[in-house]
């Protein structure tokens, strides 16, 4: 599949990646038991965000000086679109992780190492399947068609379910892991196994785990197909979807006391799976352009927080 990405581009862009993985886990202890203030998330939201923005300028000033600035300015609308398209399917992520640390009763300052095993399998899953997904669309363009009618189906089950939380007591592998793997009661500090006369124990931080990982599965079946609808371009696909999940655990945390602020969030996402599925489908005979998703795809998201904050203020006055 063409695209305008070069071996140092992605040899780049993979050193971005590292360095900020090793500045979280070695300068500011993120694999380690500490509680995150608001303010350190704050922090590191916008330190996430500036990273991806700078990156994008710099896309669009190599882009304009080497290709011209027609080509710049749609790559650099495309990157930008499939970041907010996926911080936005993100956040729905962070509140099934909130319930699933709810469920487990995992203390705040131990979901951090949780989050990042979750966040570094995230990068290797949807590398993979975005390359699979980049050579599939090339060699089926049909498939254009499934998925847009995928995100759709996934956008009006998510408003018919909207109300309904799934029950993790019934969740199949975390059943299977109980019947087959002995489970301590409570938690063991940060650990994922500890030992009891001589017999290795997983503890519910490591169901925990688990669950954070499936939902990843889950949410990356909806969020690449959707950054698809923007893009075919890997390198833009890629780079956009992975800068959103590297900020996705900060974002978690800035997220975790306010999550109950954006109650109607959840319909906006749907409508947006809609637009996008709905792009997908007539893609052959009406191309939107890059620049009215944005648009589109903002304004959703501006006037379902704005709708979500009145509301949560209208009840708190109550």
């Amino acid at each position: 599949m063409e695209s305008i990405g070069t071996w140092w581009m992605w040899a780049a862009f993979a050193c971005i990646v590292v360095v900020m993985l090793l500045v979280d886990l070695l300068v500011f202890k993120g694999g380690h038991q500490h509680k995150v203030s608001l303010r350190e998330a704050a922090a590191w939201s916008a330190a996430w965000v500036t990273v991806a923005l700078l990156f994008n300028a710099g896309l669009w000033w190599y882009l304009d000086g080497t290709v011209g600035r027609v080509v710049a300015n749609e790559k650099a609308a495309a990157f930008f679109t499939g970041y907010l398209v996926e911080k936005s399917l993100a956040v729905d992520n962070v509140f099934v992780w909130m319930m699933i640390f709810g469920f487990f009763a995992v203390p705040i300052e131990l979901q951090r190492r949780v989050l990042l095993y979750g966040i570094v399998g995230a990068i290797v899953l949807r590398t993979g399947m975005i390359f699979a997904g980049s050579w599939l669309i090339t060699q089926f363009h049909w498939l254009l068609y499934v998925f847009g009618a995928f995100l759709i189906m996934t956008g009006i089950k998510m408003v018919w379910f909207a109300e309904h939380d799934p029950d993790l007591a019934k969740n199949p592998l975390i059943r299977w892991i109980r019947r087959h793997y002995p489970v301590t009661e409570t938690l063991e500090g940060e650990r994922f196994f500890v030992m009891r006369n001589g017999v290795r124990y997983a503890t519910p931080l490591l169901l925990a785990l688990v669950l954070v990982e499936i939902s990843d599965v889950i949410f990356a079946v909806d969020s690449i197909p959707a950054i698809f609808a923007i893009t075919t371009d890997p390198f833009i696909v890629l780079t956009s979807n992975l800068f959103a999940i590297l900020g996705l655990r900060a974002m978690y945390f800035l997220l975790a006391d306010l999550g109950n602020r954006f109650s109607l969030l959840k319909y906006g996402l749907a409508l947006i799976l809609v637009f996008i599925g709905t792009k997908m489908l007539i893609v052959d005979w009406f191309k939107i352009p890059v620049s009215v998703s944005l648009g589109v795809v903002a304004a959703i998201l501006a006037v379902t927080v704005w709708l979500s904050v009145r509301r949560s203020a209208r009840a708190a006055d109550a």
